[in-house]
């Protein structure tokens, strides 16, 4: 009140403000009260707004609200309060009469529609709410309380701010209410709702007086900039107590201040309090006591004050034409009324700067620049809060800009100087997702891992994102790696095994090869075409070389060579058992002579069947290979179960291979049904039986290979090809040449042409 006084004084002793204008001003209270700032606004009586400096003149209102509309006064300043200043700012709005707010922040005066005429040199609480949850949510708060009041500041300041801070993530664990008159029950049970709840952050919407007792050290809060005006201090002091009309309230101050009571007291009502008070003596002095009244160092609420006087007596300066050199001689010309909106169309366009250096204007909402100081309350050396400021908040600043916080300059309850947690659940560390409780806030959450091939790189997660093709996470599902590849590998101990196998095979076969050549003139190598057996060996060594070809990464030739390898050395084998097969009964069943036997499948015969039926596997494989090679391909089927890419041969034309599998079935049929027909021949060395013995072997093992290969993921497919190329070609090996071998090596004396049927001998 003190520094508007201050402030119209300094104006009229400007000459280049307002010439030849005085300012004047009735000072009435609303008491925070709708109906007594009314019964306020239409008791102004006497109000001299501005005097002509020559004649003095003071212009007279009267209580009706019709004769608003011819009223005198240029504008109100005021109220401290948003729920009053509503009242008074719906009265005044039809008059086109300003009204300029130096505290009243609810967002609900911004409407236009409702309040035309208010201004307020305070930022709204739009802007106060948006600092404050960047605020809370730069500390790291998502789970805090509310308490507030009844009044319109409070209601409108939480409403916004849970509707901001539920955006950004944020959850309020609780809200309380103080009533007005709160009964002790009531105040107990804000207690133990706040002493219960795990939020440990209360963001309060109230005046300081109704939560005082709050205010403990470590509170953050929101002000105005603070300035030291010039002279402020000394007229302050030099302020004296008078029976004059308008320093009433200064004579409360007085009397309440020096504990004593003065002899004009204005207020009858404070008779009865004083009369257990000492006279004041008119020695004292506010130089010789410390106050809030005189400590004006950094003032804030009343900066504002100062700058809503200066921008009507700049909106009067440009209405009243003091700048142009008119009749009045240089003079501000006289206006009588102000309610048809011009001046009021002046005050929303004043424009101007301070002594302060700082640009004073409303923008179209009637706001002015939005800009804040965050003050720690901290206690001093002699146990007194005091308010350090702590960062600035700016709403017109870019957004990355409008915060700014020294952090480690902020004293928090009991002295700690962390800052303090305040949540439901804690984040979810990386690699994990939070996962809402059923019921609850989605503050509260658990943590849950992420699958399998999702990741998540950052703390407080709500989704795991999946990982691209080719590529899985890594063991603490925070980053997404190139995924292992899976092949059968020479390493692997099933490689290992099936190499061991496979040369076990071939050195076997080997060893053979040398016993039938060694013994290449014995009658049992010479039974049965000896040609076809050393060609039925190769054949074998290639079956067990060729499973080598499906061991290790599959890449463009061994995808090519794989399966035509096997298809025609399998071909080539059947072929020779066939061969095989036939010349056993045709030397047992014929009823041709045997010379003419041998005449019509002799050796050149057998060559020609063997080609002939080894030809169309050729053929087959030659076209597939050219037509639609396998190629590699990486497989991420797989990937979900194994978190492995299986690295294979992709068969584009899959027909071939069961058009391959399917013309051995048929050789291998073939041979079998002819051996089983001579399984009984009369010869002492029974071949016949042996082939069909082979023939069951081969059989079993590829009938039952279909089912397992097509059951077996990944790289397990290939091992049970492999197994069942080793396996048919072993028990061929073991059926057909071990027990000539057991003769050849154990048994010479069987080794003799008596043992042998001449016919069947060659």
């Amino acid at each position: 009140m003190m520094t508007m006084v201050f402030a119209v004084e300094e104006i009229n002793h400007n000459s280049s403000l307002l010439p030849g204008v005085k300012l004047g001003y009735h000072i009435m209270d609303c008491c925070d009260h709708i109906p007594t700032g009314l019964q306020a606004l239409f008791s102004v009586k006497n109000t001299g707004y501005y005097l002509n400096e020559n004649t003095r003149e003071e212009i007279k209102t009267k209580e009706s609200s019709t004769c608003l509309y011819y009223s005198p006064v240029p504008a109100v300043i005021g109220l401290a309060s948003s729920s009053p200043t509503r009242a008074v700012a719906h009265t005044l709005g039809p008059f086109n009469i300003p009204l300029v707010s130096y505290f009243s922040t609810c967002t609900c005066l911004t409407d236009k529609h409702l309040y035309p005429s208010f201004l307020r040199t305070v930022p709204s609480d739009l802007f106060q709410v948006r600092g404050l949850v960047k605020l809370v949510t730069f500390l790291g708060w998502f789970w805090v309380g509310t308490i507030g009041t009844t009044d319109d500041y409070s209601l409108y300041g939480i409403q916004a701010f849970s509707n901001q801070f539920g955006r950004q993530g944020g959850c309020v664990a609780f809200h309380l209410t103080i009533p007005t008159s709160p009964t002790m029950a009531e105040i107990q049970e804000m207690t133990d709702t706040l002493e219960s709840s795990t939020a440990r952050v209360v963001v309060v919407f109230a005046t300081e007086g109704k939560l005082l007792n709050l205010f403990l050290e470590g509170t953050l809060g929101f002000t105005f900039p603070g300035v030291s005006i010039p002279g402020l201090k000394e007229f302050l002091l030099n302020v004296r107590p008078s029976p004059k009309p308008g320093m009433e309230f200064f004579n409360m101050f007085w009397e309440e201040h020096f504990g004593c009571k003065l002899d004009f007291r204005y207020n009858p009502g404070f008779q009865n309090n004083s009369l257990y008070m000492p006279v004041c003596t008119g020695s004292e002095d506010l130089r010789n006591t410390d106050s809030s009244y005189s400590d004006v160092s950094q003032v804030r609420i009343s900066y504002n004050v100062y700058k809503a006087v200066y921008a009507i007596a700049h909106a009067l300066h440009t209405f009243l034409n003091c700048d142009s050199a008119g009749p009045s001689g240089g003079l501000c010309e006289k206006h009588s009324s102000f309610s048809n909106g011009q001046f009021l169309h002046h005050l929303k366009m004043v424009n101007f700067h301070n002594q302060f250096d700082e640009k004073v204007y409303f923008d179209t909402n009637g706001e002015p620049v939005p800009l804040y100081d965050i003050i720690n309350w901290q206690k001093d050396s002699k146990d007194e809060i005091r308010f350090i400021k702590v960062g600035t908040y700016d709403g017109s600043a870019p957004q990355r800009e409008q915060l700014q916080i020294i952090k480690n300059s902020i004293v928090w309850t009991k002295g700690q100087l962390q800052v303090p947690v305040s949540q439901c659940s804690a984040p979810c560390p990386p690699g994990n997702r939070q996962a809402t409780r059923q019921g609850e806030p989605k503050c509260c959450f658990d943590c849950l891992p992420c699958a399998d091939g999702e990741i998540s790189n950052k703390t407080g997660s709500t989704e795991c994102t999946k990982c691209p093709e080719y590529f899985w996470s890594d063991k603490d599902k925070v980053k997404c790696v190139a995924g292992e590849e899976e092949f059968l590998s020479f390493y692997d101990t099933m490689g290992i095994i099936l190499v061991a196998l496979t040369l076990l095979g071939f050195i076997l076969t080997s060893i053979i090869t040398i016993i039938f050549h060694s013994f290449r003139n014995t009658p049992i190598v010479k039974a049965n075409n000896s040609e076809i057996s050393f060609l039925l060996l190769l054949s074998l060594k290639l079956c067990f070389l060729c499973s080598l070809v499906f061991i290790g990464q599959p890449s463009w030739w061994t995808c090519r060579l794989r399966q035509a390898a096997f298809g025609i050395s399998f071909v080539l084998c059947l072929s020779c058992l066939l061969v095989k097969t036939i010349v056993v009964l045709l030397a047992f069943r014929t009823s041709i002579s045997g010379s003419r036997g041998w005449k019509l499948f002799g050796t050149s015969q057998q060559r020609i069947l063997i080609i002939c039926t080894t030809a169309p596997q050729i053929c087959l494989c030659s076209g597939w290979v050219l037509g639609a090679p396998p190629f590699p391909f990486r497989n991420p089927n797989y990937q979900a179960l194994t978190g492995k890419i299986v690295v294979e041969c992709k068969e584009p034309w899959p027909p071939g291979f069961y058009l391959l599998l399917g013309y051995i079935g048929l050789l291998a049929f073939v041979c079998l049904l002819l051996a089983f027909f001579g399984r009984k021949l009369p010869d002492t060395f029974n071949e016949a039986k042996f082939i069909s013995f082979s023939m069951l072997i081969f059989w079993a093992v590829w009938i039952s290979f279909i089912p397992a290969y097509v059951s077996s993921p990944a790289k397990f497919s290939v091992a049970v090809e492999i197994f069942a190329i080793l396996a048919s070609s072993f028990g061929l090996l073991l059926c057909i040449f071990v027990p000539k071998c057991y003769i050849i090596l154990l048994h010479p004396e069987r080794n003799i042409k008596k043992g042998m049927i001449g016919k069947y001998q060659r």
